[in-house]
């Protein structure tokens, strides 16, 4: 099976070598990537978009401040070959839950306010189910970077456990403390949203108070981390904390060929790299014999597979495997 896996890398390998300068978001690159016969299909994510509205969304700096490293010695645990944390954990509502980070660089806000999210409920057997506040990451944590124009995932973990976050969900719910205020723009489809546009994105201010009507106040608000750590870099302990503790935040290079993805195992096929990404890995699995992680990404659930895409596994392909941050709640 291995072998197989080998044989498709080799493949897209072979690919890539004699890779053509396309457009992105171009027909010419989703026919490209199509042909190629990879592990992969490529399609129209973004329709009608501003080139400087997509690269604004890989918001993530890379190789910036780590956080420790925490070695866990479980190697007689057994992981399965497949493993999807909202199967593990179903009553965890947030697990299946698709954010949108609109016309702004916040997916390491998104990342990180997405997993903590999962990981309050899943240590606590269920009892408590919030969604973590993007809105009050990205605006309140002075430490993180620029906001809108680029984030460190690890900072926004430590601001987690130093600061702690409040309640808020997606754009317009109501739902929580501070919910996200920068509305999501129309990328994909003609639908009813505004038009995007990299013109727009600035961060908002960063409001210590609850939105009128909800209770209790800011501070008592607050949901705090009890640690949290970088993942070593390697295949067996990204999967090992997956399975014992729930998803993760990564990031990784973008390239152009990523805005066009649709469905299976997706590596890196065509084009520039646009700027560092941050997602949620929530399990792995094998498709025709390629090993892969399943992630969840913050570009609304009408791009990619309903929201979520997979990418190769083991091979720290685009830099996946390399700054895997998580941590775990106060009781």
């Amino acid at each position: 099976m291995w072998r197989l896996a080998l044989l498709c890398v080799v493949s897209v390998l072979s690919v890539g070598w004699a890779r053509p300068r396309l457009a992105p978001l171009s027909p010419e690159m989703v026919n490209f990537i199509n042909k190629a016969n990879s592990t992969w299909k490529a399609g129209h994510n973004f329709r009608d978009v501003d080139y400087s509205y997509v690269k604004r969304l890989c918001g993530t700096l890379l190789k910036g401040p780590k956080l420790p490293v925490l070695i866990q010695y479980a190697d007689d645990v057994k992981l399965p070959k497949n493993f999807d944390s909202r199967e593990q954990w179903p009553n965890c509502p947030t697990l299946k839950e698709i954010r949108d980070q609109g016309s702004c660089g916040s997916c390491w806000a998104f990342g990180a306010a997405e997993a903590i999210s999962d990981r309050v409920c899943i240590h606590s057997n269920a009892k408590v189910s919030v969604e973590i506040s993007s809105q009050d990451l990205l605006t309140c944590c002075s430490s993180c970077g620029m906001g809108c124009n680029g984030g460190y995932p690890s900072a926004a973990w430590d601001f987690w456990t130093k600061e702690g976050l409040v309640s808020g969900g997606l754009y317009n719910s109501h739902i929580g403390c501070r919910p996200y205020t920068i509305e999501p723009c129309e990328h994909h489809v003609n639908g009813s949203r505004p038009p995007c546009s990299g013109e727009g994105g600035d961060t908002p201010n960063c409001e210590m108070s609850c939105e009128s009507g909800y209770s209790p106040n800011y501070k008592q608000d607050k949901h705090f981390g009890k640690s949290s750590y970088s993942v070593p870099s390697n295949e067996r302990s990204i999967m090992k904390e997956l399975y014992k503790n729930g998803p993760v935040e990564a990031a990784f290079t973008v390239y152009e060929d990523f805005l066009m993805y649709k469905s299976g195992v997706y590596q890196h096929l065509s084009g520039s790299p646009l700027g560092g990404h941050a997602i949620k890995i929530i399990g792995w699995g094998e498709e025709g014999g390629v090993p892969y992680w399943l992630a969840v990404n913050s570009w609304n659930t009408d791009w990619g597979d309903n929201g979520l895409f997979k990418i190769l596994r083991g091979e720290d392909h685009c830099g996946i495997e390399s700054e895997i941050v998580a941590g775990i709640p106060m009781p």
